[in-house]
């Protein structure tokens, strides 16, 4: 069975109470159950990490290289941390760096993206329809390789 760690950064624990008229009423909670249900059904097994530090979630991605796959949202940390890009540039482990919102008809800083420029792909925009897209992409690129 394929495994793939899920990862989010700052702010991300605070979905369905900050900002819902951008990021929406759904808590972080809600989307990984939505992602499970969706894993179970494609014979995926999923790890969640979430975290505010820099730090912690490069940690997390260098352990990231005992899965398959990761997806990650990196928050803010997208526009700014070339120490997460290198992260994911270190591990020979294809990446998915998701967004619930869409980056680039956001504020002018929010279309630079460092991290993604290490990922596998991006998708933007689509809520938490961008993680389950994430996932199903998985799941298409693992039949692939088969």
């Amino acid at each position: 069975m394929k495994r793939i760690l899920v990862i989010n950064g700052p702010n991300l624990n605070m979905l369905g109470v900050r900002e819902v008229d951008i990021y929406g009423k759904r808590d972080l909670d809600w989307i990984n159950q939505k992602m499970s249900e969706l894993a179970a059904t494609l014979g995926i097994t999923l790890d969640f990490f979430q975290s505010n530090c820099e730090g912690e979630i490069i940690t997390k991605i260098q352990e990231g290289m005992n899965y398959d796959g990761i997806i990650i949202n990196p928050g803010g940390f997208s526009h700014t941390s070339v120490a997460i890009l290198d992260a994911i540039r270190s591990i020979d482990k294809p990446v998915i760096e998701v967004h619930l919102t869409n980056i680039f008809a956001r504020e002018d800083f929010r279309n630079t993206v460092i991290t993604g420029r290490g990922a596998k792909g991006i998708i933007t925009g689509l809520g938490y329809i961008s993680y389950l897209s994430a996932l199903y992409s998985f799941y298409l690129l693992f039949k692939e390789e088969e």
